[in-house]
């Protein structure tokens, strides 16, 4: 691994910018530094900057990327401006990194994909669930079981994510701004769904798609929705190999815990991953595994101590390192399309538009 250290900059600092993103960069100081931010509240530009020693502060991302020299961009803004921000810094050559998903319609993303591939540069998109130790991890042994057969084939993949505390305390550390917020472009609405129909894609995509990009992930194939059931507590789909895939939604919520949890099942066993709350701050999830062959042999089942490191802390870490040229990103825009596509999908089912 090359030992380059990285310089970055970041594009918005507010909420999620402050508590997902940068008190993690700004600790890995063997790794990267942080040399600018760009932020339109004044205020809160001078307070996080202070905080963090963060030795630039620019009031737009077009003058943060014409001034400052850096190896990449962490721009944390609101998903319906990607379209806006992604091109801007694309054209200046420089890789990006955005929270998911990739844009608010198929069309913008569409777009971004296309500018990025044009620059010549990348962008990460936040899937911060692949980054988990735990799901790194149970993603490696599904790779490893579905290559030697030694649990037979998959059979089946369920993912369940309930409404929940995904804060889990993840805010108390931030800076708050009294700065009123000054008026942004946004990108276009949807152009294939009336008023209403967006509104609960939208919503549908922005509590969801992590999920519907984890099960791609565990998967380990592209897959179709098939049916989205009317009462909103069910998705199924089929991958290409024809897996059945469910995605259980709002079935229950929890008001003090997060439950999220991926069943992958083999004919004689299973993986089963369970992740903390988003913002839960360094703890890792958990992986089970059951082995049972048959034919006489003791079944198993194991669970791996995984090390002490969050998936947002390690997921800054795999930013770096795909910097750097020593690993592949975790997720990268043209990937990140087809979650926004399924999303699609499943209203299409849902709604008959």
């Amino acid at each position: 691994m090359s030992q380059k250290k990285i310089r970055l900059a970041f594009a918005g600092v507010g909420g999620m910018g402050q508590a997902a993103h940068l008190r993690n960069y700004a600790t890995l100081r063997d790794d990267c530094e942080v040399v600018a931010l760009a932020e339109q509240r004044s205020g809160l530009a001078q307070a996080v900057a202070k905080k963090y020693n963060v030795p630039k502060v620019y009031s737009t991302i077009a003058e943060m990327v014409a001034n400052e020299k850096v190896d990449g961009i962490v721009a944390s803004q609101p998903f319906w401006r990607h379209g806006i921000i992604v091109p801007e810094v694309a054209r200046a050559g420089v890789p990006v990194f955005t929270e998911k998903p990739i844009a608010a319609s198929v069309a913008v993303g569409e777009r971004i994909v296309e500018s990025v591939a044009k620059s010549g540069t990348w962008h990460m998109v936040g899937y911060h669930k692949r980054s988990d130790p735990a799901t790194e991890y149970a993603r490696k042994t599904i790779q490893e079981l579905k290559a030697s057969g030694e649990l037979g084939k998959m059979t089946y993949v369920r993912v369940s994510m309930p409404p929940g505390d995904w804060v889990a305390s993840g805010w108390i550390d931030n800076i708050e701004s009294t700065d009123k917020m000054p008026a942004m472009e946004n990108d276009p609405a949807p152009a294939d769904m009336d008023a209403a129909t967006a509104k609960e894609y939208e919503a549908f995509v922005n509590y969801y798609i992590h999920q519907v990009n984890l099960m791609r992930f565990l998967v380990g194939e592209s897959y179709k929705v098939t049916y989205a059931d009317p009462a909103r507590v069910l998705l199924v789909a089929h991958s290409a190999s024809g897996i059945p895939c469910t995605l259980e939604m709002a079935a229950y919520q929890t008001t003090i815990d997060w439950q999220e949890t991926a069943l992958v099942a083999f004919e004689k066993g299973y993986v089963k991953l369970s992740l903390p709350a988003p913002l839960a701050y360094n703890r890792p999830g958990s992986v089970e595994i059951l082995k049972d062959p048959g034919q006489g042999a003791t079944p198993v089942t194991l669970h791996p101590q995984m090390p002490w490191m969050h998936a947002m802390r390690n997921q800054a870490l795999n930013f770096i390192k795909a910097l750097r040229g020593d690993i592949k990103a975790p997720c990268y825009s043209a990937e990140a399309l087809e979650d926004i596509r399924v999303a699609r999908d499943y209203i299409r089912l849902l709604k008959g538009v």
